[in-house]
């Protein structure tokens, strides 16, 4: 799961980076609403961490101004501001969450879990390909009663490659979905990821689901029932 952290305490937003990652997530960090705009139109996220008071302007009234108009992932709030009067008008302007700060980063990452398991078009607790099913709460993936053991890294691919099963994604979108976009990848890196998955397929009983396409991409076949 893909989260953008808008936080412009450099300590904090690392804190809360090396912990969530430690839960199973992928986190990147903006400081600021101009660089959480940029970020947002440039990768697919899960879920947004929004500080309120940011150098360029107040969450609060971004997220009022922009829940409406862009199709924003589930925003968790994450501020000091502790008044009842603050925490229902984050509520009202559009946040699917509040906190307030100091937080413990097991609470946080429960929350973050909580709001994929929510109901609404915006996200599926469980999502199949045939009898492929992944929890995108929990990160884990069964083939029919067989659990599949994944890195943080397969599970996030494979995630994306059932999301768009039966349609080639390339290795761009791949790259775009399970790296941040402050680690550099090496030019093997996502063949080493596709080959270890296609041997887990292949031993869950789904052999040639993960086919490479050359010059395009890669493409999962829905496994059959």
């Amino acid at each position: 799961m893909r989260v953008l952290i808008v936080e412009d305490n450099p300590r904090l937003a690392g804190l809360i980076e090396h912990g969530i990652a430690q839960c199973g997530f992928s986190p990147d960090i903006v400081d600021g609403l101009h660089e959480a705009e940029a970020a947002l139109s440039g990768a697919n996220y899960d879920a947004i961490i929004l500080d309120l008071g940011l150098p360029d302007g107040d969450g609060l009234a971004w997220l009022r101004q922009e829940r409406p108009k862009l199709p924003l992932p589930p925003v968790l709030i994450l501020t000091a501001r502790d008044a009842l009067g603050d925490r229902v008008a984050g509520l009202d302007a559009g946040a699917d969450d509040y906190l307030v700060k100091p937080i413990e980063i097991d609470e946080l990452a429960a929350r973050l879990r909580a709001l994929l398991r929510r109901p609404g078009p915006r996200s599926q607790p469980v999502i199949r390909a045939g009898k492929l099913a992944f929890d995108v709460a929990a990160r884990t993936a069964r083939s029919g009663d067989h659990a599949l053991e994944l890195t943080r890294r397969e599970a996030d691919l494979l995630e994306l490659l059932i999301r768009r099963a039966g349609a080639v994604v390339r290795r761009s979108t791949i790259e775009e979905a399970i790296y941040r976009f402050d680690e550099a990848v090496t030019p093997n890196a996502v063949e080493a990821i596709i080959s270890r998955l296609r041997h887990k397929l292949n031993d869950a009983g789904h052999p040639d689901a993960l086919i490479t396409i050359r010059g395009m991409g890669y493409l999962l076949r829905d496994p059959k029932e």
